[in-house]
């Protein structure tokens, strides 16, 4: 809502009677800022159970037609915001492409070759081809460059992947409902229906206590990795505003990725190794959030897996480096959610599996290290400009459309994994009254 109400306030910074100033600018943002709204609502009220016993055929219309609301509210973000990546690269005086005209980096740090309007490169990349000048022309003199539209193109780096993030949940959730829309009621299951909403009311409220047992070296642990990584990002964009440091900047970053990647790979590992002593529920369905990770864990897959065939045909002595990282997040990602979906179906069954709680010091790291991954896909791996190597292989069009595309849900993997693992921190470890 607050991507949508800065996108509001742009309309009025715009000169009229000019061929920039467009009704539709106000209305699209201010009608998806009341859909938002409202969908919170509709779903705050009705996630529990929804049960619809007339007009079933025009419920599922209506959930389904939601469904592809969120959908297209997700595709129309992401085209705008790959739009807006591109045209910071865009230099109005000689109305061309460069990145040179966002990374003032000299070529060699990287041993790579240097851009300039005389290498192929250049020509095939880095310069908007011929038929696709007027576009960027039109839109860059269009661009709001006032109060609200600074802090619009400021903010909304880290405003997107949110409207991205909520429509993606929005759409699993009204999918669940959609599938359980309720049958008609015979007598007999209305009765008990009758009886179970009328004994909601008689039930004693909920007491909730947090047992931090067996978490406080994990605990710490992560802290440690969480700091390293806040100080590590910092070092990278003051290195990286430095032409001379470019790369020592991309070298930084990525060892710092590389430990944390294969310290949570190696945890990942103890995790399933120690959680094979508690009882596992073969039985129990495949969770919403379990399904909501799976599927931003396509994210992290479609970035890697870019990132490794950029890296593998552009090796030079420091590109090896951001080749192995790749190839370890793929890893890492690959070993946490096994992890996750195999912990989430486990619980604790015998008094001595509740007093040393196997596995809990590995979830409580995991929690935390994943925090820290969260703020470096957030703060730095977000954006283009941040990966030279990448930016001068696959093109500025494509590696900022492969960004925008993969690195919301990414986003979405690091922060849903911390959510999936409270959940397994909280209920496979849970005191049950028999054993107290």
């Amino acid at each position: 809502m607050i991507y949508s109400g800065l996108e509001f306030g742009q309309y009025f910074e715009l000169e009229r009677n000019t061929k920039c100033h467009n009704v539709l600018l106000a209305l699209t943002p201010a009608t998806r800022m009341a859909f938002i709204f409202i969908q919170m609502y509709f779903i705050f009220l009705n996630s529990e159970q929804m049960r619809v016993y007339k007009h079933k055929v025009a419920a599922r219309f209506g959930l389904m037609h939601m469904i592809g609301t969120n959908l297209s509210v997700w595709l129309n973000v992401l085209v705008q915001e790959t739009k807006h990546e591109i045209l910071t690269f865009y230099n109005p005086e000689n109305n061309s492409l460069r990145i040179s005209h966002r990374i003032p980096y000299k070529g060699n740090v990287l041993g790579l070759p240097s851009v300039t309007a005389d290498h192929p490169l250049a020509a095939h990349g880095h310069h908007i081809v011929a038929r696709g000048l007027k576009g960027p022309h039109h839109l860059y003199e269009c661009r709001r460059t006032n109060i609200i539209g600074s802090l619009v193109q400021d903010a909304s780096p880290f405003l997107f992947p949110c409207t991205i993030e909520y429509s993606l949940i929005c759409a699993a959730i009204l999918y669940v409902m959609w599938r359980s829309i309720s049958k008609l009621p015979t007598s007999s299951n209305h009765t008990a229906r009758t009886k179970s909403e009328m004994s909601a009311f008689k039930k004693s409220p909920h007491h909730y206590s947090v047992d931090c047992a067996r978490a406080h070296k994990g605990l710490f642990l992560g802290i440690l990795f969480l700091v390293l990584t806040i100080i590590s990002l910092i070092l990278f964009f003051v290195l990286i505003s430095r032409s001379e440091f470019v790369g020592l900047a991309v070298i930084e970053v990525n060892i710092c990725e590389l430990i944390l990647y294969t310290m949570t790979t190696l945890a990942a590992g103890i995790g399933m190794w120690q959680v094979r002593q508690l009882k596992y529920d073969g039985s129990k369905n495949l969770q919403l959030d379990n399904i909501l990770l799976v599927g931003a864990q396509t994210g992290m897959y479609i970035y890697s897996t870019f990132t490794i065939i950029g890296g593998q045909f552009t090796i030079q002595k420091n590109t090896v480096l951001v080749l192995v990282t790749a190839v370890a997040s793929l890893l890492q990602t690959t070993c946490q959610t096994i992890f996750i979906l195999d912990a989430s179906r486990r619980t604790c069954s015998t008094p001595d599996q509740i007093r040393k709680k196997p596995g809990r010091e590995i979830v409580t790291f995991l929690l935390v290290t994943n925090l820290a991954m969260w703020a470096i896909n957030t703060l730095e791996k977000s954006r283009a400009e941040s990966h030279p190597i990448q930016l001068h292989f696959y093109g500025l069009w494509a590696w900022t459309i492969i960004t925008h595309v993969s690195m919301p849900l990414a986003i979405f993997y690091r922060f849903h994994s911390t959510v999936c693992l409270c959940e397994v921190w909280k209920r496979a470890y849970k005191m049950k009254p028999t054993y107290m």
